[in-house]
């Protein structure tokens, strides 16, 4: 029988302290080979230093217990892709800290203050639709589109994927009837987020799966500076200049290979699972959308729309389309008739809208939008 290490030894050689192995043993992650009865001493098995280790190793990386025990229990492969996924997590929630710790340098400083002409207000010009596709049943994406928030989520799980994509954009809805200053925008959506988790979890309890999903993509206009929240694979796009920018980065299981750069693009579009996420809203709370301020000019051209567009729809074709003469409803009608074109196999929700400069001394009491809420 192999001889039992006592905790210091196997702590040094784990090159761990005690303290950090009884509270591995009082979480279930490495409990102790053998305890004495009398005097309550552990004892571990030298074959235990690996997982001792890696636990150390996972630690160090700011995993929570909880999820070091999954890895744990996982074989060695899909503890690896448990690993990469995490740290895509913490990865893009630092990327989105950051960018709120500079648009608050940038507030508390004065730096970003004066975006526009004092003399000129932005407006927006905007257009939704929702469509089914001619191969769905059901739909579960949601476009919403007025003069303060564009948006579109897609839900998954069926029924409950429906509420749950209508929930997530009523949630950023509700926000826009509070007063909340400029600065303090990104904060207030992520409250928004939160008790869209919320809703979401009711809903999924009501479910008989249990289950319910819904990505969402959204910008928030305060003045000239619209707030960006996304979270799935639903797409934002900025067309300026004559370009066409994705200002949204997926939360895909297929764009974290090609992230890592184990996939091109071009494979991504037929991989077996390339409507895998791995970020969404699900009630869970446990992943952070994405949150960050842009700066909008006249002439900018935005477009939201779930991933039934860009599924069928190349780049080339979607900057074809945006860049023609017509206004937002047009354009939102031919992208849908390009997408029903090309087969369609996923539901289609997309929101157009243009920014537009107005004097601010000039009264204009029609309403900006050609078109609201769709599903």
């Amino acid at each position: 029988m192999r001889e039992l290490l006592t905790i210091g030894t196997f702590a040094r050689a784990a090159r761990l302290s005690p303290k950090a192995l009884r509270l591995y043993d009082e979480a279930g992650l490495l409990r102790p080979a053998a305890v004495d009865g009398e005097s309550g001493y552990r004892y571990y098995d030298p074959a235990q230093l690996e997982r001792a280790r890696l636990i150390a190793r996972l630690r160090r990386l700011g995993m929570p217990l909880a999820r070091i025990r999954r890895v744990c229990d996982l074989p060695a492969q899909d503890a690896a892709e448990e690993v990469a996924a995490y740290w895509r997590q913490v990865t893009a929630e630092t990327r989105s800290r950051d960018r709120l710790a500079a648009f608050l340098v940038d507030h508390l400083s004065g730096r970003g203050s004066a975006v526009q002409d004092a003399t000129t207000t932005l407006e927006i010009l905007y257009a939704a639709r929702s469509e089914p596709g001619p191969v769905r049943t059901s739909n579960e994406d949601f476009a919403y589109a007025d003069e303060r928030l564009l948006a579109v989520a897609d839900g998954m799980r069926g029924q409950g994927g429906d509420r749950a994509s209508a929930a997530a954009v009523d949630a950023l809805n509700r926000l826009l009837t509070l007063p909340v200053p400029a600065e303090d925008l990104l904060g207030a959506i992520a409250d928004a987020v939160g008790d869209a988790e919320r809703a979401i979890r009711e809903i999924a309890a009501s479910m008989p799966s249990g289950e319910a999903v819904t990505t969402l993509t959204a910008l928030v206009w305060s003045g000239s500076r619209p707030a960006l929240v996304h979270i799935g694979d639903s797409r934002a796009y900025l067309f300026r200049g004559g370009g066409l920018f994705q200002i949204t980065h997926d939360h895909s299981y297929v764009q974290s290979l090609i992230d890592e750069g184990r996939l091109t693009p071009e494979e991504a579009a037929s991989h077996p699972r390339r409507s895998l996420l791995v970020r969404a809203l699900t009630g869970a709370g446990s992943s952070l959308p994405d949150l960050s301020m842009r700066e909008a000019a006249p002439g900018d051209r935005y477009l939201l729309c779930t991933d039934g567009l860009p599924g069928v729809v190349p780049a080339r074709v979607l900057r074809e389309t945006l860049g023609g003469p017509g206004g937002p409803q047009q354009v939102v009608d031919e992208l849908i008739d390009r997408a029903y074109a090309a087969g369609a196999p996923d539901n289609v929700a997309c929101v157009v809208a243009d920014v537009t400069a107005r004097p601010a001394a000039e009264e204009d009491s029609t309403a900006a939008g050609e078109a609201g809420a769709a599903r």
